[in-house]
């Protein structure tokens, strides 16, 4: 049977397939339908971990306890994860362990352009990159087939287009397979210095092996037509080449890393000129110049963005796709992304930025928050970094830029990577005032659960991590709980803790109005416009539902749900409602 999938669902049906027992992961885009699709498949222990590193490191237990375990995350989420990567890749694996990794050229919705074929490379870890749904499904196989024989983890290497794009894939029966045995081990596990020496020498000649290995692997393949023109690629770009040039002669590569010299060698040899086509770093082609050979790469390739077929025409071709000029006389308006109407958020930066108060902000929704009208965050620089960032200006500027400033993180990434953050504001004596935004819910990559909002990722009610109680046990003895909908009392707490002579917790709490758990505002806003001024002052909390017509405020009742934020910012008593 046939299928159209997206090649995330095709990686969990390749999971499901060729008998992954164990899947775990955190929520990233372009990532995060892997996981949720492997949980809708029986007899699959599939998790969301807290983040990366502890899923890497479940995978890793669940492998070596003889599991085949597959772990997915984006690419900035390996950064988190790269402790265990590096280290693991020493021992080695018991059953068959592969970690999807999804990066994201052109930032569609991440911090960073990284390549994630560099960790392959620093951790002599194979790297195998599928280029359409079809092979994101067999790569799962071919790649824990690699683990096994070899005894390494793999990197499935995956990109924001063969992550969302959709292509035909053929679905198959449920392989079986059954648990290895448990190897115990101590000269293969523990990385103690004396046993990784050792283990240090197995992974050359591991290295050695796949080099071998991927001189007739059928992941790298070779396609002669015409030899004036070569092409080495790999992933998605290999899609995007083909269609621009389809009489050339391509040197697929399934497999990242390491690369088959005699195969690139005897491929660049036959054609003529030879163009490199990979996105992002030149890997491919300073190895490839390494070697003495010459081929044509970042010279005319960009390095910076993803890759197109339009792209590809230019560098390759010099010549652009004939057909209709888009010629406009105005310029499009900017539409920039803004929180949803009802969002928790948005009275927490209204108030902060009322207050004039710097905010060290995080990954989330709420990063939002850093962009007009509301302008009321500073600095987001990677997951869980608020705190540690906030402590680090009072540490700079003291303990008087403390009264002045707070950290702001989001549920979902505090319980990520916040926490020791917190800890080292109270073991090092520090005065920063944190806010947790809990909204119930990992929202930004669409809703997954998390530790705090009581459900597992297959549904099942669970312990719901209770954030005073932790706060407590870390030493902050000053913790506040307030309604995000509630400015005047937000605003009252935010200007106690921020003047309070010790570190202090504040929690928002207000479910995200898109859950479909959370408890329905019902009133129906509308504005008087005998009373409106047309002062603007509504428009300061940034709410897509309040419009600007005839010179009064208007709302827009189809995108309203009744928060009635904006009433409490109207001196004018001119925003109302009634009951539906």
């Amino acid at each position: 049977m046939k299928k159209l999938l997206l090649g995330n669902e095709a990686v969990a049906r390749g999971a499901y397939e060729y008998g992954v027992t164990v899947a775990t992961g955190y929520p990233g885009t372009p990532s995060t339908e892997i996981i949720e699709s492997i949980a809708k498949y029986e007899n699959i222990n599939a998790e969301w971990s807290p983040n990366e590193k502890v899923a890497l490191e479940v995978g890793i237990g669940a492998s070596i306890a003889g599991a085949r375990t597959l772990v997915a995350m984006k690419h900035v989420g390996l950064n988190v994860a790269a402790d265990p990567l590096m280290s693991i890749s020493y021992p080695g694996v018991n059953a068959g362990l592969v970690i999807a990794v999804a990066d994201d050229p052109g930032q569609h919705s991440s911090q960073n352009e990284q390549d994630t074929r560099y960790f392959g490379m620093v951790g002599k870890i194979p790297v195998v990159e599928p280029s359409d749904s079809a092979e994101c499904k067999d790569f799962v196989r071919i790649s824990m087939d690699i683990s096994e024989f070899f005894d390494t983890p793999v990197i499935l290497r995956l990109s924001t287009r063969v992550s969302h794009s959709q292509s035909i894939v053929e679905i198959s029966e449920k392989q079986n397979y059954d648990l290895k045995e448990y190897d115990q081990n101590l000269n293969k596990y523990i990385v103690a210095p004396a046993v990784s020496k050792k283990r240090r020498i197995i992974v050359e000649d591991r290295l050695r092996k796949l080099e071998e290995f991927a001189e007739y692997t059928e992941l790298n393949t070779v396609e002669y037509k015409d030899l004036k023109i070569g092409i080495i690629t790999s992933g998605i770009a290999y899609q995007y080449a083909k269609e621009v040039m389809p009489n050339a002669s391509y040197l697929k590569l399934g497999l990242s890393y390491p690369l088959p010299k005699n195969k690139i060698t005897e491929f660049v040899t036959k054609c003529g000129k030879v163009y490199i086509v990979e996105e992002l770093e030149p890997i491919f082609e300073e190895k490839i110049k390494s070697w003495g050979l010459k081929v044509i790469g970042k010279e005319v390739i960009p390095t910076i963005g993803e890759l197109s077929p339009g792209i590809l025409r230019k560098a390759l071709l010099n010549e652009n796709i004939q057909g209709v000029e888009l010629n406009f006389s105005k310029e499009l308006p900017v539409r920039p992304p803004i929180l949803c109407p009802g969002c928790h958020h948005r009275g927490v930066f209204y108030v902060l930025k009322k207050l004039g108060i710097h905010a060290s902000g995080d990954i989330g929704c709420y990063t939002l928050a850093a962009f007009p009208p509301l302008n009321a965050m500073d600095t987001a620089i990677c997951m869980g970094a608020s705190i540690g960032m906030a402590f680090g200006f009072e540490k700079a500027r003291g303990k008087d830029f403390a009264k002045q400033s707070v950290a702001v993180i989001g549920d979902s990434t505090f319980i990520h990577s916040g926490i020791t953050g917190l800890i080292d504001v109270v073991y090092n004596k520090g005065n920063t005032t944190v806010i947790i935004l809990d909204n119930s819910i990992t929202g930004m990559t669409g809703h997954q659960e998390n530790p705090a909002t009581g459900y597992t990722l297959k549904g099942d009610t669970t312990f719901s991590l209770d954030f005073e109680a932790l706060g407590r046990a870390v030493g902050i003895k000053r913790i506040q709980t307030v309604d995000a909908y509630d400015i005047v009392n937000l605003e009252r707490i935010i200007k106690e803790e921020t003047q309070a002579e010790e570190p202090s917790l504040i929690i928002t709490k207000r479910p995200c109005v898109l859950l479909k758990r959370a408890k329905r505002v019902k009133k129906q806003l509308k504005i008087n416009r005998d009373l409106c001024k047309g002062c603007k002052a509504c428009f300061k909390i940034g709410c897509p539902a309040i419009v600007f017509r005839d010179n009064k405020a208007q709302i827009n009742n189809i995108l309203c749900v009744g928060c009635e934020l904006c009433t409490k910012i109207c001196k004018f008593g001119a925003i109302g409602g009634e009951v539906r």
